[in-house]
């Protein structure tokens, strides 16, 4: 209540009821009841009754209603009354007697509170009127878990109510009329001024009155019926009193507290669409497509939880990715190149060039992107200045054809060992351009004659054929080219003299010859073209740059069902000085070995990214000891190279992509004690991990007794375990894995329905779809480095022993300890509990609750026997509802606590079902040792249970079955408990196993997930995410709504109900198909931060870029630095590079700090050290690197004038040493 004073001096009061405060079922229309009693009295002008001035169901700002009137002045007659007489008491009494009578003047044809006689659902009985009431006292009694007979009671009410029929007249009465603490008396007179509260008013027997419990003569004579009460109103003022106590579990919680907390993401928002791997920094890149599930974002890896995510500057996907030194390059389907810092973290620049992009290129060693467009030139941005050269290559094609009017750049590749030339791919063909020469060297142009097979046929065709370009590739040695053409033609070319070596497919060799025949016969019919088109090649190349192969994705009959990737092991690349026409043409048209990489079958490569070993020369191909391959569908899939043998994400790298390697279809969230959690570390045969770079960023080492550990499950049947934190050091971050369908014994339809992590134990439920039940135990592998035979599974009912059916390679892991398959279809419903007792539920209806110690099955149940329909415990008539279709299990949980009825607590099992039921087995140890289980009893409810919760009635804490609770039944301790059961569309608090308890039903959303929250310090409440996009918070037991919060914006609604609420307050969601969100209920209302994380290591050197071999050199061919293409690209005028600045500064303050210290430093004598300023010595710099570069062309021309000489020189004493050695041989054999 709040006094109003207005500015006329006027008081008003204001009635309204806090937000924060739970509120009972009796107490939802209390100001309703008021404001009616009000109206109905201001119409007699009753003395003493405040007059109403408004009353609001609404509430506005105010709050949910509110009601306000006059003002009474005065003070309680409890204040007052040891300064009362005799006399004057008597006058109180008898004035209030007076009022009662009043009241009770105004009557109505029906019996019932205030609200339900105006709205037309009033009792034509008093007894019918005064049960229901009372049953709805008792109810929330029961809501608050007030300790009371309720049976007895409701018995003993039937028992006396037929007294209550000889009320027939429903009379207007205040129950509370007469309580000292409502009547007002003014101070000077100590008469009656008023009473405070008229919320108590109903239509029903005027000796309700608290003014009758003991009427004095007084009393009755204001009445004006002075007379003694009769037994049967005795009776019924008995009935009438109101009794209980509530102790509210969230009084600790308000609105103002609820505010949720974005804390993680693991997982890709979106499918992936670019790849991209630093072998110096040890870092990979992934890009993502712009879908309905998000935009376009580039995630960068590193190890263990390393991440960093950056956003493109608009709404587009990932096209390109390439690192470069210190920066990562990204195009986007928008033709928007980014560069991002690797060391800042940060965006540095974006830049739109004048046309589409079609191809990117860099090389770590250049501070430039050399940019393909779809008009056909090439451009060059500078990467260190951020901006656009004046370099600029116009379409090379067109002047070799220039009635080509669509010829964009499809591909860009620097020269293995001279960054000087640069390999341009166009529809038409490819072309070698020289920096130096600034023009075309060679042209490359593809023709299928007629009568030749071509890349893509069975048959050979009697036209000419022009097959368009797709990539262009360098071999290792920078002499021979391979063009890609939309034919699957891979075609061989000399870069020297622009000669064909030679075209062949994955198959066939000499498909441009006529005549040639496939080797695998045509197929039958004819058809040709049945060959899927080859999306990507690479040439790889061993350590020692020469040993070389390709790596061919697509290009295989469409008919094959396990595709893959194609690898040609071409061998050591012949010498090309010494090597004839012959030799070189052999060398591509029969590999030393042509082998398939597998493929999961159905899935086709669509890019692959490898993952060098040290170098990121020769195209990122340099000795490759990996493969991460991105499938049609999305997936990844990591391979050895060039064996090709599957290589497990599983702490090999980041946890996130585990999400699409494969996908991610099912995830839970357990907490488990932090001591246990750092117990768990896998031990596993491993090869070297290719992703090592970056630095964890320092997290506050917060204070959680339980970890967060996800629990996902695959498209393979692999199961990952790990922890997601609180946003905190992670102390443990490894990932445990465990092989499903190496512990079913088959490799196919393993698909998992249910999960369940046993806590602090170390064990793992899993269902599958197709009914099975395997159970994981941590443990050592006593058969490591042996694999046995898997055997058969045990027939219906019967568990397997599975112990056997373990990794070879896992030294210390998850191992399968049993198997148990009941034949009643899917998995619907399964719980591993922290006290040696696994409980599943089937489609088809069973229940089925193993005892780990043995492993046995103690029970088995089918619903349909269970759960008949049930009557409530009560005295008002229920109908019974019609029959529905088969149920099924939705939900397990255990519990130790005391049921209805006993005087002992024991284990509990609660089984919620899809038809609102809710069946409760009792677990108690049986006389041999073992366990035995019973059903003890089932309620129903009004939808199917989502969420079993049971809590202790006394402190609101949770009594889940842990080893803690289990402990104390053995001496003795009983748990007065109850059950939250929550389901679609309500909740409800009540005693098991059958009694009936409160019940709230949601209005107008339905619940998709919801658990209780327990908040150190402030209490527990029951947490819901809600169809509507929002979570909410009800207080225990009143469920009374705290706080509301929208989520619609960070999740994915359609997989709500796959969400996970932990008792810590931490929730885990879906945001996307690939990707989970972590939030924290009553937090801050903070936003995800940006990732700290730090990812450039500046100790990381730059191997230096292989150069031309020395034959090479000799025989003229000119070679272009680094640092010339320096002066090529960005002219002469351009200042040193910012890393060619920071160098040249420190060699200045070395230089100073020499000259100081009276020493030279380098080449640089002390003298000229202290003569020359930096900005002198770095122009000096710059033109001495303009003059050696001018210098280059004459020096290369009078060493190709030498080299020229010298050969021929060479080639006259050759010759002359073979005509001596013929003649000598002549002689000695005519015996000259």
């Amino acid at each position: 209540m709040y006094l109003l004073i207005i500015s006329n001096g006027e008081k008003l009061l204001l009635k309204t009821p806090r937000l924060m405060t739970p509120i009972l079922r009796q107490e939802e229309s209390l100001l309703q009841t008021e404001a009616q009693a009000m109206t109905i009295l201001e119409q007699s002008a009753i003395s003493h009754i405040p007059s109403l001035l408004h009353y609001d169901t609404q509430g506005h700002s105010l709050g949910p209603t509110f009601l306000l009137r006059r003002f009474i002045v005065g003070t309680t007659l409890q204040e007052m009354g040891a300064q009362l007489s005799d006399c004057k008491r008597k006058e109180i009494e008898r004035t209030l007697g007076s009022l009662a009578n009043e009241i009770a003047q105004h009557v109505s044809p029906f019996f019932g509170s205030l609200g339900q006689v105006a709205c037309g659902t009033g009792k034509r009985s008093w007894r019918e009127a005064f049960l229901t009431l009372f049953e709805g006292i008792l109810r929330d009694s029961e809501d608050v878990f007030v300790n009371l007979p309720y049976t007895e009671i409701r018995h003993q009410i039937y028992r006396l109510s037929p007294v209550l029929d000889e009320v027939t007249l429903a009379q207007l009465v205040v129950v509370d009329l007469g309580r000292p603490s409502q009547v007002l008396l003014e101070p000077a007179t100590k008469q009656v001024s008023g009473i405070i509260d008229l919320s108590s008013a109903l239509w029903g027997d005027v000796y309700m009155a608290e003014i009758f419990e003991n009427p004095s003569f007084a009393v009755l004579d204001g009445f004006g019926c002075p007379r003694t009460k009769s037994q049967s109103e005795s009776i019924r003022h008995l009935l009438g009193k109101q009794a209980g106590i509530q102790k509210d579990f969230s009084e600790g919680l308000s609105p103002d507290l609820f505010a949720l907390d974005d804390f993680a993401r693991y997982g890709v928002n979106s499918q992936i669409s670019a790849l991209a791997y630093d072998p110096i920094q040890s870092l990979l890149a992934v890009g993502t497509s712009d879908t309905q599930f998000g935009s376009g974002q580039i995630y960068v890896f590193g190890q263990r939880r390393v991440l960093v995510t950056f956003s493109l500057p608009r709404k587009a996907s990932a096209k390109f990715l390439q690192f470069c030194a210190d920066k990562l390059i990204s195009v986007d389907s928008k033709s928007e190149i980014s560069v991002f810092s690797l060391e800042t973290r940060q965006t540095l620049f974006s830049y739109a060039p004048p046309n589409h992009v079609s191809a990117v290129l860099t090389d770590p060693s250049l501070d430039y992107a050399f940019i393909g467009l779809q008009n056909g030139d090439i451009i060059a941005y500078d990467l260190d200045r951020e901006t656009l050269t004046p370099f600029r290559v116009p379409n090379l094609w067109a002047q070799r054809n220039s009635r080509v009017r669509y010829c964009p750049v499809l591909t860009l590749a620097f020269s293995p060992r001279d960054i000087g030339k640069i390999l341009v791919g166009y529809p038409e063909g490819a072309v070698v351009f020289s920096f130096k020469q600034n023009i075309a060297q060679k042209y490359f142009e593809y023709e299928v004659p007629p009568g030749a097979l071509g890349g893509n046929g069975d048959v050979p065709s009697q036209e000419p054929r022009r097959p368009r370009l797709t990539q262009a590739l360098w071999h290792p040695n920078g002499i021979f080219i391979l063009t890609i053409h939309d034919d699957n033609s891979l075609v061989f070319w000399d870069s020297k003299d622009g000669r064909k070596i030679m075209a062949r497919s994955i198959q066939t060799a000499n498909i441009d010859q006529p005549g040639v025949s496939p080797e695998r016969p045509p197929s039958s019919g004819g058809a040709i073209g049945l060959r899927d088109p080859i999306t990507h090649v690479a040439w790889c190349v061993k350590d020692n740059g020469d040993d070389s192969g390709l790596l061919v994705a697509g290009g295989r009959p469409k008919a094959e069902a396990n595709k893959g990737l194609t690898f040609l092991d071409l061998g050591p690349s012949p010498n090309y000085q010494t090597s004839s026409w012959a030799i070189i043409s052999r060398y591509f048209e029969s590999p030393k070995r042509v082998s398939t990489l597998p493929t999961p079958p159905g899935a086709e490569v669509v890019d692959f990214c490898l993952i060098p070993r040290a170098s990121p020369y020769y195209a990122g191909c340099h000795d490759p000891i990996a493969i991460i391959s991105l499938l049609s569908s999305g997936e990844l899939i990591t391979m050895s190279f060039p064996s090709g043998h599957p290589i497990t994400p599983t702490n090999m790298i980041h946890a996130s992509l585990s999400f699409v390697h494969p996908f991610a279809i099912k995830s839970t969230l357990t907490p488990v004690e932090r001591s246990a959690w750092l117990g768990l570390r896998e031990r596993r045969s491993q090869g070297p991990k290719f992703v090592m770079g970056g630095a964890e960023a320092n997290k506050t080492l917060k204070r959680f007794e339980n970890r967060n550990i996800i629990t996902t499950a695959h498209a393979d049947g692999t199961v990952r375990l790990w922890d997601v934190g609180h946003d905190d050091e992670i102390e443990n971050g490894d990932v445990i894995q465990v092989d499903l369908a190496r512990a079913v014994g088959r490799v196919t339809n393993v698909e998992v329905s249910e999960m369940s992590l046993g806590g602090s134990t170390g064990e793992l439920s899993v269902g599958l779809r197709t009914g099975e039940v395997v159970i994981f135990r941590w443990g050592s592998n006593r058969n490591l480095g042996n694999e046995e035979p898997p055997g058969a599974n045990e027939g219906l009912g019967r568990l397997t022993n599975i112990t056997h059916r373990t990794d070879p390679g896992l030294k210390q892991g998850m191992l399968p300890l049993t198997l148990l398959n009941m034949q009643q279809g899917a998995v619907t419903a399964v719980k591993h509990s922290q006290v040696g007792f696994v409980a599943a539920g089937f489609e088809g209806g069973s229940v089925a609750i193993i005892d780990l110690r043995g492993p046995a099955v103690i029970h088995t149940a089918h619903l349909s026997e269970l759960t008949k329909p049930n009557k409530r415990s009560s005295f008002l008539k229920h109908r019974t509802s019609e029959e529905t279709p088969p149920e099924w299990p939705t939900v397990i949980e255990f519990g130790v606590l005391t049921l209805d009825g006993e005087d002992y607590s024991s284990i509990c099992c609660f089984v919620g079902t899809s038809r609102g039921n809710i069946a409760t087995f009792k677990i108690l140890p049986a006389d041999n040792g073992t366990y035995m289980a019973s059903y003890a009893g089932a309620t129903t409810l009004d939808d199917k249970v989502i969420s079993i919760i049971p809590i202790d009635a006394e402190s609101g804490d949770l009594t889940y079955a842990t080893p803690q609770a289990v402990a104390g039944l053995r001496s003795g301790n009983r748990v007065n408990g109850a059950v939250l059961a929550v389901t679609v569309s309500g909740c409800k608090i009540f005693k098991p196993a059958a009694s009936k308890g409160a019940h709230k039903s949601w209005d107008d959303y339905l619940c998709d997930s919801a658990a209780v929250v327990r908040i150190e310090g402030r209490g527990c409440s029951l947490v819901g995410l809600f169809g509507d996009g929002n979570a909410r918070a009800f207080s225990i037991p009143g469920i009374k709504e705290i706080g509301c919060s929208a989520i619609n914006k960070m999740v994915d609604m359609r997989r709500l109900s796959d969400a996970t609420i932990c008792s810590n307050g931490t929730v885990l969601v879906w945001t996307g198909p690939s990707e989970v969100g972590l939030l924290s209920v009553w937090g801050s209302g903070n936003t995800l931060k940006r990732s700290e994380d730090r990812l450039f290591n500046v100790q990381a050197v730059l191997p230096p870029r292989p150069t031309i071999t020395n034959i090479q050199w000799i025989s003229g061919t000119q070679y272009v630095s680094p640092a010339d293409m320096d002066i090529l690209i960005g002219g002469p005028d351009r200042p040193p590079s910012k890393r060619m600045q920071e160098q040249m500064r420190l060699e200045d303050q070395e230089r100073r700090r020499g000259a100081r210290e009276g020493r030279a430093v380098g080449n640089q004598s002390p003298q000229q050290g202290n003569d020359e300023g930096y900005w002198s010595y770095m122009q000096r710099q710059v033109q001495e690197r303009t003059e050696k570069l001018g210098f280059a062309g004459d020096q290369m021309e009078r060493l190709e004038e030498s080299s020229s000489g010298w050969a021929r020189d060479v080639n006259k004493y050759v010759q002359t040493q073979k005509k001596k050695a013929v003649l000598g041989a002549l002689g000695a054999k005519f015996g000259f």
